[in-house]
């Protein structure tokens, strides 16, 4: 253990003795929180009306049925006759008018004597002309569409459907939110932690495998498995520390990402036990990865050949971490968790959406121990063969 700690307290040394990679770790959480902010600023402004418009419709041949509800849902409306359609519809393209309804003759007339059981004739059809790269004419459209159905629900009104009920949906803020985040925080924290390990393993055994410094280490008395163990277990605290800041700022830009939603996405809807089971994972699954970075490492000779070597290796954690985004059945199937890093996405979502089973937890975190295991005692005969470790 002495010659294990002696290994890494050389590793923090070197990282926290190095200002350059400092600031590495914690730039990406910076560059992180302003790039969200900036997306989350720039989608609100393409994608939502604004908050105060009021919708511009323009009718010809409006309903009289119909005109007052589209008035009591707060749009300014406005009859036109037939000729001028061509004309409102170039000021719904400037921008000037959101949307335009073109009713037939007698609208109101036609709709009190259809019958869609002995009708000839197709049923009374409106035209509604809006330009969907437009926020406000968009919203306007959704808006008057759902005017229109329940209008046309209350012409055959045979039954009603949560009539006077308030609170049908049983879903609440925390459920919303939950939501919201497990579908983002595994894919965006696997990305991050294999990128934080992947940066200071690679300086770590291949950075000096190439400058000679890891042969002199090989041929002191120092055990080839020791020399591994600390090196791994180095490697995944400082991987875990990059990866928490790197996490920290994701979740505090979330809100910023999704427009300023704060009442929608809410961290303070996890208790300490999440985040325990939560840092857990994330430990042991930083393990598996440090490991595996290492054995990938250490066959290269030299940093630029090894960061080439990664790219299958983070291809393939960017697919495991997208898989997170389509839990299902898969988040309480207990042999999902026994599957290298896909266990962890599980267990990432689990825990994110509030709907998880700690002993599957466990399971994943112990799977990724056994798996890191393995990969320590490879990595432990890659550093006693002399023809891998001394190739330069």
């Amino acid at each position: 253990m002495k010659n294990i700690w002696n290994i890494m307290s050389k590793e923090f040394a070197r990282f926290f003795g190095d200002k350059r990679m400092i600031l590495m770790t914690i730039a990406p959480a910076i560059l992180i929180y302003v790039v969200y902010t900036f997306m989350g600023t720039m989608m609100a402004d393409v994608f939502m009306a604004d908050e105060d418009h009021i919708p511009r419709v323009y009718a010809v041949n409006m309903s009289q049925e119909i005109a007052p509800l589209v008035r009591d849902a707060g749009f300014d409306l406005h009859d036109v006759d037939s000729g001028q359609i061509e004309t409102v519809k170039q000021r719904i393209v400037d921008g000037e008018v959101d949307l335009l309804m073109v009713f037939p003759i007698d609208f109101d007339a036609q709709v009190e004597v259809f019958d869609i059981q002995t009708a000839t004739v197709p049923a009374p059809n409106i035209e509604i002309y809006f330009i969907s790269t437009e926020p406000n004419s968009a919203a306007a459209y959704w808006w008057m569409d759902a005017i229109l159905d329940m209008y046309h629900a209350s012409l055959v009104n045979k039954f009603d459907v949560n009539r006077d009920i308030a609170n049908a949906d049983m879903a609440t803020q925390e459920d919303v939110a939950a939501m919201v985040i497990s579908m983002m925080m595994p894919m965006l924290l696997m990305i991050f932690l294999y990128s934080g390990s992947m940066g200071l393993a690679l300086e770590s055994i291949t950075g000096e495998k190439e400058r000679g410094t890891l042969a002199t280490l090989l041929v002191t008395p120092l055990k080839r498995r020791e020399l591994a163990i600390g090196k791994i277990l180095s490697l995944a605290a400082l991987s875990f520390l990059s990866g928490s800041v790197t996490a920290l700022a994701t979740i505090l830009a979330l809100p910023n990402l999704m427009g300023g939603a704060d009442e929608m996405v809410d961290v303070n809807i996890y208790s300490i036990t999440d985040y325990a089971l939560l840092a857990l994972v994330i430990l042991t699954t930083l393990l598996l990865m440090v490991t595996l970075i290492s054995i990938v490492s250490a066959f290269a000779k030299t940093v630029k050949e090894a960061g080439q070597a990664q790219t299958p290796l983070m291809v393939l954690v960017m697919l495991v971490g997208v898989s997170g985004m389509f839990g299902g059945d898969m988040l309480t199937d207990t042999i999902f968790y026994i599957i290298p890093m896909f266990g962890s996405v599980n267990s990432m979502s689990g825990i994110f959406a509030l709907n998880y089973s700690t002993m599957n937890v466990l399971i994943a975190c112990a799977a990724n121990l056994v798996y890191a295991g393995i990969g320590g005692f490879i990595l432990t005969k890659m550093f006693n063969s002399e023809k891998i470790m001394f190739s330069r």
